[in-house]
Formats: C-alpha cells, structure tokens, sequence
C-alpha cells in the first residue's frame, strides 16, 4: 500500500461528512475528494485499521556526508558548494546543483 493522499485531519471530515449525509458521492462532493477514496477511508475506519505508515527515506546526502564533512573541517568552514560539488560527483552524489549548497549548510552547521 503506498502513502497517503490525505492527512489525518483531511480523513476526519471525510468521516463527519459521511456521518452527516451517509453516502459516499455525498461526502465525496463536500470534501472535494472521490467517491471511491471516501469509500476507502471509511472501510478503513469502520475495520479499526490504522492509516498506512511509509518508512522515512535516507537524504541523498548521506551517501557522501561524510566526505562533505570532512572538507568543510579541513577549510574550516570556508568552502562553497560550488567547489564541493565537484568532489561529491566523483563521490556518487546525484543530485542536482541547487540542492548541494541547502546539504552543505547542514553538514556544515
């Protein structure tokens, strides 16, 4: 089962709403969702069944944190990204240039 679409408190009008009118087209049109999700919610509910959990995914990072760290030690905290970049592109990191300075920033503080 993948991850919710909906957050808990989005879950709970669907369930008040279907209490109040006790059709799932109607709760469907006053939360703005489908019939079939509300259909879905409440068959969950109504089985005591808790909302599907996803395990957290590892940042893209991590994979070369340990180098980032030990470059932004040894120039003291004087480095850029820019220059790093490079250096964790030949380490396997993957993702685009905008992030890297964001994941630098947080290995550096």
């Amino acid at each position: 089962m993948g991850a919710p679409l909906t957050s808990a408190s989005e879950e709970l009008d669907v369930i008040t709403a279907y209490r109040e009118v006790g059709s799932y087209r109607g709760a469907a049109a006053i939360c703005g969702t489908t019939h079939k999700t509300v259909k879905r919610i409440i068959a969950r509910h109504e089985a005591g069944g808790q909302r599907p959990f996803r395990e957290p995914r590892p940042a893209n990072c991590e994979a070369v944190r340990e180098l980032v760290a030990g470059k932004v030690a040894q120039t003291y905290g004087r480095t850029r990204a820019k220059r790093l970049l490079a250096v964790a592109r030949a380490a396997g990191y993957t993702s685009s240039p905008a992030a890297s300075p964001r994941q630098t920033q947080s290995v550096a503080s």
